[in-house]
């Protein structure tokens, strides 16, 4: 594609594990080379011009790589942010060439168009937040927020989330910035995120009949065993993870709530029950 018709698109990774970067790498349709070499919608696509991962520079050549386009393409990039942010001592819990991963991604995100918060870490603060939280993570939108920086965010969560969410999301960041009407209370697209896990469920019909599985590996539905879909808004029935093969609940695995705010924190255990009054709280805010 022609750089005119492409969009530039800095990948910023902060605290979190680089599972969010994995997932997109396995991406089947469209997959890495074709997001990144073909029209992601019809005359645009993406230059991915920055990734710690995926690039071949590193050290000091790669950080002048991230500094250039701030100053070169100042409000038409796309910044893409996976991990959550240390703010906690100045910052100091996370660096990246010796500069915070607060200030450099405040900065980054300062000049951008707009910034995709990918995975949970990033848009919520995810696992790193977690309980005591000693480094003070927070998700990218509380960054800014806290930096007085008015800059959309859209949230892409999960963790990881699935590459088509992804996609689906930069698509419709390409195609123009989404109105407040199309993302949900969490900032995601709703028609991404939209769905209760619990309403497309495969066991949906054993819980509407009260047929629970005593333990793992039995038939029955996973809610005693600490199944959070139905209170977490998410694709994952329909889509299927690795190529469709399967996901959590196929598995015989519990939801365990990973794209919702405040994960792991207020699903944890994960494989305990919720108290009445925590059904009552988490399905107030799953509707």
């Amino acid at each position: 594609m022609s750089g005119a018709n492409t969009r530039t698109v800095v990948w910023f990774q902060a605290g979190g594990c680089t599972g969010c970067s994995i997932s997109l790498m396995n991406a089947d349709y469209p997959d890495l080379a074709n997001l990144l070499l073909d029209e992601v919608v019809p005359g645009k696509g993406i230059a991915l011009k920055f990734h710690a991962t995926l690039m071949g520079p590193t050290g000091r050549p790669a950080l002048e790589a991230l500094e250039r386009i701030p100053e070169k393409e100042a409000g038409e990039y796309l910044l893409v942010v996976e991990g959550a942010i240390p703010t906690a001592a100045g910052g100091r819990f996370g660096m990246v060439g010796e500069v915070p991963m607060a200030q450099r991604a405040a900065s980054l995100a300062r000049r951008a168009q707009a910034v995709l918060a990918l995975g949970t870490c990033a848009s919520y603060g995810g696992i790193p937040a977690g309980v005591p939280n000693p480094a003070g993570c927070v998700g990218v939108g509380e960054l800014l927020r806290r930096e007085g920086i008015q800059v959309p965010v859209v949230n892409v969560p999960g963790c990881p989330p699935h590459p088509r969410w992804f996609v689906e999301t930069a698509a419709r960041v390409l195609l123009g910035l989404p109105g407040p009407e199309e993302l949900d209370e969490a900032g995601r697209l709703k028609a991404v995120y939209r769905g209760l896990i619990h309403e497309s469920c495969p066991r949906r019909p054993d819980f509407d009949v009260g047929r629970f599985a005593p333990s793992f590996g039995e038939e029955g539905c996973l809610y005693e065993l600490g199944c959070k879909g139905p209170f977490t808004e998410s694709q994952c029935p329909q889509r299927g993870w690795n190529g469709g093969v399967s996901w959590c609940i196929a598995a015989g695995h519990p939801c365990i709530g990973c794209t919702e705010p405040d994960f792991l924190d207020r699903f944890s255990p994960l494989f305990r029950k919720l108290s009445l009054e925590e059904e009552q709280q988490a399905y107030r805010r799953a509707r």
